[in-house]
C-alpha cells in the first residue's frame, strides 16, 4: 500500500491511516518511520496505536515539502502483544512530490546593472 503526499513547496500535508480490528481481542503497534526521508515525516499522535477489539485506530502522519525532489520513506506497524495476542506487521510505502511552487515573498530592487 502507498500514501501518497502532494501538494506545494513548502505546504504540510497531513495523513490518516485507517486501522480496523474485526478481532475479538485488543491490538497494540508500535509505529516507526524508516527510510532515506524518514526524517521529513513525522507522527502527529506519537508512536504507539491502540485498538480495542470490534474498534479502530488512526495513525496521523504529515510531511512538509522542503525540496524538489521526490521523498519516501516507509510507515511500519509493529504488533505488541496484548491479552496474548499479535496482530500482523504492517508497512506502508510513503511517497511525497512538489506539485507546484508558489513564492513565499516578492521582493522588489533597484541596481544598476553595470557600473564602469
Amino acid at each position: 500500500n502507498t500514501i501518497e503526499f502532494s501538494g506545494a513547496l513548502h505546504a504540510t500535508i497531513a495523513k490518516q491511516v485507517l486501522l480496523k480490528n474485526p478481532s475479538n481481542y485488543t491490538l497494540a503497534y508500535n509505529v516507526c518511520l524508516v527510510g532515506r526521508d524518514a526524517h521529513d515525516f513525522s507522527l502527529t499522535k506519537g508512536s504507539t496505536v491502540i485498538i480495542p477489539a470490534g474498534r479502530q485506530g488512526f495513525v496521523n502522519v504529515e510531511f512538509t515539502i522542503r525540496f524538489l525532489h521526490p521523498a519516501e520513506a516507509v510507515l511500519l506497524l509493529i504488533s505488541n502483544k496484548v491479552d496474548g495476542i499479535d496482530g500482523a506487521t504492517m508497512a506502508f510505502s510513503l511517497k511525497a512530490e512538489v506539485k507546484s511552487i508558489e513564492p513565499l515573498a516578492i521582493i522588489r530592487c533597484r541596481s544598476p546593472c553595470y557600473e564602469l
